[in-house]
């Protein structure tokens, strides 16, 4: 299971400014509230969405696999807000109000690993609360998840990632056992399964 770390290359994550905003300055990143059913009710602010007990928002998970049927995985960066350090499934975030799941899926993808999917897939929807016992902030989230192929080697963006590693079923097992990892990782994992074996085929294990 080899684990490689980021490279180095650098992308800006915030959202551009505003037409007419000073040089330098950038939007606040809004998300997007639902109601239980995943329908919009309004917008708040990421880190105000985040604080206890929590706001439900849209989010989106990502699993890309490679050919062989191992799960690309992240560490998040340890200059993160929200959970830094942990491992975690390839790509999470939160779509922009107003942009598709899929689109922002995609987008995040290519902003936080610097490749393109080969092949994305709807892998369903799951609701979940999950607090965060290092940052006490709580994710309230109706997650988007999507599953995969990544073909191209991934070039991790160091402020978001700090490495990366592709798993088989069994790795990932013992990875669990000796490190931290993300409060929804098995949540979502479970949730897009069925998704997943159909994009990997049985013999991939998962």
């Amino acid at each position: 299971m080899p684990i490689t770390p980021a490279n180095g290359r650098t992308t800006d994550t915030a959202r551009p400014s505003a037409p007419g905003a000073p040089t330098g300055s950038a939007e606040a990143i809004m998300l997007e509230l639902v109601d239980e059913d995943g329908r919009t009710i309004g917008t708040a602010e990421k880190l105000s969405a985040h604080l206890a007990p929590g706001r439900l928002h849209r989010a989106f998970s990502v699993f890309l696999f490679d050919d062989d049927g191992r799960l690309l995985l992240q560490r998040r960066a340890l200059g993160k807000y929200h959970s830094p350090g942990v491992w975690s499934n390839t790509c999470c975030g939160h779509p922009y109000p107003g942009e598709p799941p899929f689109v922002a899926a995609a987008r995040r993808t290519g902003e936080e690993l610097g490749v393109a999917p080969a092949l994305l897939r709807e892998a369903g929807t799951v609701r979940y609360n999950h607090p965060d016992p290092v940052s006490g902030l709580v994710e309230q989230e109706y997650n988007h998840l999507f599953a995969g192929v990544v073909r191209a080697q991934p070039q991790p963006d160091p402020q978001e990632i700090g490495e990366t590693a592709f798993v088989t079923p069994e790795e990932l097992t013992r990875l669990l056992e000796r490190n931290p990892f993300s409060a929804w990782f098995m949540t979502v994992l479970d949730a897009a399964r069925p998704a997943i074996r159909e994009v990997t085929g049985a013999a991939a294990g998962w």
